[in-house]
C-alpha cells in the first residue's frame, strides 16, 4: 500500500454562455449554427459515443484490483500475527523498554552502514527468531505484488511496516521475549486493521463510481432518445420539435454541470485521508493513491462528465444547424 505520483489538475465543466445582447432562441441558435467548426464538432459526437464511459469503468477496475491487493495484505498481516502469537518465547536477562522490547535490541538497527539485522549477529541462530522471519516471508512477503512493488529485504519490510522498535526485537541476544512477541503481534494487527479501513474506503469509492456512471447513463439515454425522435422527422418539418430538443439538450448539459459540482464536493470530502503522497498532493492524496498509477486522467469521473457534456454540446450544434437550415 503506497501513494503514487500523479497530476493534480482538476477539470471543471464550464457553464454554457449566452451571446451578449441575445434574448431569443433564434438568436442563440443562429450564433451556434454559424460558428466555425460545427461540422467537426458533430463528427466528434460519434467518436465520443464509442468511448462509452471508459474513464469511469477503468477507474472502477483499478479500484477493484487495489481493493483485492489491500485485502490480501490485511489477511497476510493477520496470518503473521497469528503465527507469531504461537511461537514460544524465551527469557531475556536484560532491562526492557516501556513497550516490552529488550533494551539491548534497540542498538544499531536501521542505522546507515551499521547495526545488526535479523539473520546475523549474536542470537541470530535462535529457533524462535528464525520462525518469526520464516512466518513473515511465508505471509506478507509471499504476496505476488509485495516484493516487486516495494523492493525491500525482509528486515527492511518488517521495519517499515511494524516500526523499528518492533523490528529490533528480532536481534535480541537471547531470542524472542514475551514483550517482543507482544509488540510484533500488536503492530501486525494494527497493520491489518489499517488495511481493512483502506479497503472500506475503496469500497465507498467503488459505490460512488457506480452511482456516477448510472447518472451519466441516464443522461446519455435521454440524449439518444431526443436525437432519435428528431431523426424521425423529415428535414424541413418539425422546427418546433427541433427547438424543443435543443432546449432539452441544454437542460442535460446543465445536469452535467450539477454532476461535476457533486463530484467536486466528494473529492473535498474523501472516505479516507492518508498522509500526502510523494507528489505533494496534500489536498487529495486518497485519489492520487488510487488513480495516479492508472493510464488515464487523475480525476476520471470529472473527465467522464466533461466528455458527455462535450457530446451534448456537439449535438446541440447539430440541431441548431438543422433549425437554421429549415428557416
Amino acid at each position: 500500500m503506497s501513494l503514487h505520483p500523479g497530476s493534480t489538475a482538476i477539470f471543471q465543466v464550464p457553464e454554457q454562455g449566452v451571446t451578449a445582447g441575445c434574448t431569443s432562441v433564434w438568436c442563440d441558435l443562429g450564433a451556434v449554427a454559424t460558428e466555425p467548426g460545427v461540422v467537426t464538432a458533430v463528427a466528434l459526437a460519434g467518436v465520443l459515443a464509442l468511448l462509452a464511459f471508459a474513464y469511469v469503468r477503468d477507474a472502477e477496475s483499478a479500484c477493484r484490483r487495489e481493493r483485492r491487493r489491500v485485502l490480501d495484505e490485511r489477511d497476510a498481516f493477520e496470518s503473521f500475527a497469528d503465527r507469531v502469537a504461537q511461537i514460544d518465547t524465551v527469557s531475556v536477562a536484560t532491562d526492557t523498554t516501556p513497550t516490552g522490547v529488550p533494551a539491548g535490541a534497540l542498538r544499531g538497527i536501521g542505522s546507515p552502514g551499521g547495526g545488526r539485522s535479523p539473520g546475523s549477529g549474536p542470537g541470530a541462530d535462535s529457533v524462535t527468531l528464525r520462525r518469526v522471519m520464516t512466518a513473515y516471508r511465508d505471509t506478507v512477503l509471499s504476496l505476488p505484488h509485495y516484493r516487486t512493488e516495494y523492493d525491500e529485504t525482509a528486515a527492511e519490510s518488517l521495519t517499515a511496516e511494524l516500526g523499528p522498535d518492533a523490528a529490533t526485537a528480532l536481534v535480541s541476544d537471547g531470542g524472542l521475549s514475551s514483550g517482543a512477541r507482544s509488540a510484533l503481534v500488536d503492530r501486525s494487527r494494527r497493520a491489518a486493521d489499517a488495511r481493512g479501513r483502506l479497503a472500506d474506503a475503496i469500497d465507498e469509492e467503488i459505490d460512488e463510481l457506480g452511482d456516477r456512471e448510472a447518472a451519466l447513463s441516464s443522461v446519455d439515454r435521454r440524449r439518444r432518445r431526443l436525437l432519435g425522435h428528431l431523426d424521425g422527422i423529415r428535414p424541413g418539418r418539425g422546427t418546433d420539435a427541433a427547438i424543443d430538443v435543443w432546449n432539452r439538450l441544454e437542460e442535460l448539459e446543465r445536469e452535467c454541470d450539477e454532476l461535476a459540482a457533486e463530484r467536486q464536493r466528494s473529492l473535498d470530502d474523501p472516505p479516507l485521508t492518508p498522509e500526502a503522497g510523494p507528489d505533494g498532493d496534500r489536498e487529495r492524496p486518497f485519489y492520487g493513491y488510487l488513480y495516479a498509477p492508472v493510464d488515464g486522467p487523475r480525476y476520471p469521473v470529472l473527465a467522464q462528465i466533461a466528455e458527455v457534456a462535450d457530446g451534448i454540446r456537439a449535438d446541440r450544434e447539430r440541431v441548431a444547424e438543422r433549425i437554421a437550415a429549415d428557416r
